[in-house]
């Protein structure tokens, strides 16, 4: 297994374990529980700090400091050699090598860095192409993160990059995805993103982003039953170890031990990760017992 691949699957393992430690450490019951159409969560910029946590500034120089920490020295080196071209860089040539940066970053699986020079070619080249690459490439970053104080100034960016983007083509339905997944992520009324998703899906009722989302949200929200039919929808799509993890949870949470057990052995068996699979492991024995 390369190495592209292991660091894919720790960022899918992290995403997981994440979101189970906020359902696991948590009194499901004590969740607000809205319906989608009319209901209310907290925003994640008031949970993570308000005003001076969503105010943090990433940098350029920063990130890309701290992700060559991580980097074998052959990989840094050629990294370091583009990095010094582009600050010496004007114009056409600035923007093409904020495009290699961009691709390198990438290919290392060092999404913020990716992100941040994203920005700069859209800022460049401005298109509703470009703000949705650099939107994504947020989003991913925001995703993948267990960093607190990077998370809300990775969500604004991506909330900014996908606004750009529709300000370039309103019709742009993966942008109107993105901007709904920041909004329920908590930059604006959580509702307002819902709707937005609740849009999308009602256009592509197969749409996995605005779908696994919307799940998520139900999930978070205590409404267990309306994630199962959004997570089937993402499994006929992309059948993900998140998808199937999140669809045993919110299985496990309406008491449907047996299909709980399905979906985490499937989980299990499509990350082929030893943390993934330990955790799986204590879930689906405590599930059996209750039988």
């Amino acid at each position: 297994m390369n190495s592209s691949i292991r660091s894919k699957q720790i960022i899918i393992v992290g995403a997981i374990l994440l979101l189970a430690a906020f359902l696991f450490t948590r009194d499901i019951k004590g969740l607000v529980k809205p319906t989608e159409e009319n209901g209310k969560m907290p925003s994640t910029g008031q949970m993570a700090g308000g005003e001076s946590a969503s105010s943090a500034v990433l940098s350029i120089e920063t990130t890309s400091t701290a992700a060559k920490n991580v980097l074998n020295k052959n990989l840094a080196t050629d990294i370091i050699a583009l990095e010094n071209s582009y600050k010496g860089a004007t114009g056409t040539e600035k923007t093409e090598l904020a495009k290699q940066l961009a691709q390198k970053w990438d290919d290392v699986e060092q999404i913020t860095p990716s992100a941040l020079y994203l920005e700069v070619v859209a800022q460049n080249e401005p298109s509703s192409k470009t703000w949705l690459a650099a939107g994504n490439q947020f989003i991913k970053a925001f995703e993948s993160t267990q960093d607190s104080l990077a998370q809300p100034a990775l969500l604004q960016k991506a909330n900014a990059s996908y606004k750009n983007a529709l300000e370039k083509d309103s019709t742009n339905i993966e942008a109107k995805t993105g901007l709904g997944v920041t909004i329920v992520n908590g930059l604006g009324a959580p509702m307002q993103g819902i709707a937005m998703l609740l849009e999308v899906v009602a256009k592509e009722p197969e749409n996995v982003k605005a779908n696994m989302n919307l799940g998520l949200f139900s999930i978070k929200s205590g409404q267990f039953d309306k994630a199962i039919p959004r997570f089937k929808t993402v499994i006929a799509e992309a059948p993900t170890p998140e998808a199937y993890f999140y669809l045993g949870t919110a299985y496990e949470n309406l008491g449907r031990n047996k299909e709980a057990v399905d979906a985490y052995l499937t989980s299990k068996k499509l990350a082929a990760n030893p943390t993934l699979s330990s955790f799986i492991d204590k879930k689906v024995a405590e599930l059996k017992n209750k039988n």
